[in-house]
């Protein structure tokens, strides 16, 4: 096909991902954002970047956990209770997807998604890979000795999906992690997975790539997307119109009241997510960890270590609440004895979750020349690449190389009104 002028709204992971592969394609394309490259979202997440992420966050037995998410502020999934009327056709939608046949459809969407990361992060970053992604393994750790129901899901999922995943028993751990706190017991080793130690200059290092070879960033904040005869046409920004043959949509957790007024409808849902920044922890920490007792991510970082995890439905505009990022500092020091905290910074930031955890990639229903690029969740850093490629062989008009029909909007079935 003709190069277009393409305007991407959102210069995350997502948006600079896909900027750079349809610029590749000889499109003339700008990125609008308000904020520098990976300041939102892609700024404060935990680093992962996990090939074998094959588990929705939905799973069977969702709905019986609702009343506890209510009752506790502080617990690793919170929901704010005035938020709730808002919340709860998400909510349903998110218990709907724990059923195990749409688990298991969801989970090996996922893998198609996820399995090729690093590949195509070689591909966009080219001889810098190396400076931003490293591929040592993670390593995920449990207090309790007991296998619960959810913990024997997800190690179907990974079976099923071909994921090496390695048992650790308490003397292995210890060796592996010696700081870690002896009430941890075992293990599970993820060898094929890995992290970036700079979110943010990782999305930096894209947008730097993507401006080399041509490519247009704006700092603005954007207002509407603007329709004429059916086609998506413009850009209306704070500071005026930027006229476009196609629009991309990958805000994150604003890109459902982007396309909303344009009769889009798809579930999205701010899953509100903190971190703690420790400068000098004191300790050494060999690996990057998941802490699966207490939803926590532990992340050995530029500029020290980070603690990230807890899901807070809230919306959009309620403030942040500090102290469900002083709980992970409070597990933190119960996970490694010792450890230092001054100098400690928190910060929160909005995942953009759909019901089933998998993103939307694609046309927009009922409006041409829309794309969207959003819903990642917490698996941004690696589900970004391929879905800018998909997104990409999409609108050249290419076979992808995985099926799109499972990140379709329509797959939601009222995704236009």
């Amino acid at each position: 096909m003709a190069a277009r002028s393409v305007v991407v709204v959102g210069a995350g992971i997502v948006g600079m991902a896909a900027a750079s592969f349809l610029l590749r394609d000889g499109n003339a394309v700008t990125v609008i954002d308000e904020r520098e490259p990976g300041d939102g979202c892609s700024y404060g997440n935990a680093g992962a970047i996990s090939p074998d992420m094959v588990v929705p966050m939905s799973t069977p037995g969702m709905l019986a956990k609702i009343p506890g998410w209510l009752m506790d502020p502080l617990g690793p999934l919170a929901i704010r209770p005035g938020y709730l009327p808002t919340a709860l056709p998400w909510l349903m939608r998110w218990v709907a997807a724990g059923r195990m046949p749409r688990v298991e459809a969801s989970s090996a969407a996922l893998r198609r998604l996820h399995k090729p990361v690093f590949d195509v992060y070689r591909e966009l970053l080219g001889a810098q890979f190396h400076d931003h992604v490293r591929t040592g393994g993670q390593l995920y750790v449990w207090r309790s000795d007991e296998v619960g129901r959810n913990e024997r899901i997800a190690d179907a999922l990974r079976a099923a999906a071909g994921v090496r995943a390695e048992k650790v028993g308490i003397d292995e751990l210890r060796q592996m992690e010696p700081a870690l706190a002896p009430a941890y017991r075992r293990g599970l080793w993820l060898p094929d997975n890995g992290h970036t130690a700079n979110p943010k200059r990782l999305v930096a290092a894209l947008a730097e790539l993507f401006q080399r070879a041509g490519g247009q960033i704006q700092r603005a904040r954007v207002r509407q997307i603007e329709v004429v005869d059916g086609k998506a046409r413009a850009v209306r920004t704070a500071e005026g119109m930027i006229p476009a043959d196609l629009v991309v949509v990958a805000a994150g957790a604003w890109s459902g009241r982007l396309v909303r007024p344009l009769g889009v409808r798809v579930p999205l849902e701010a899953e509100r997510g903190y971190h703690v920044m420790l400068p000098d922890p004191g300790i050494d920490i060999r690996n990057k960890l998941s802490n699966r007792s207490s939803s926590f991510s532990v992340t050995v970082m530029e500029g020290g270590v980070r603690l990230a995890g807890t899901v807070e439905i809230a919306g959009l505009d309620a403030p942040p609440m500090e102290e469900r990022a002083l709980v992970l500092l409070r597990q933190a020091q119960e996970m490694f004895p010792g450890i230092r905290t001054e100098g400690y910074r928190t910060w929160m930031g909005f995942r953009p979750g759909t019901p089933d955890s998998v993103p939307v990639v694609g046309p927009a229903p009922g409006v041409r020349d829309l794309y969207l690029d959003f819903g990642h969740g917490h698996t941004g850093l690696t589900g970004a690449p391929m879905s800018g490629r998909l997104l990409a062989d999409l609108v050249a008009g290419r076979t992808p190389a995985i099926d799109p029909s499972s990140y379709s909007a329509t797959r939601f079935g009222t995704s236009r009104e």
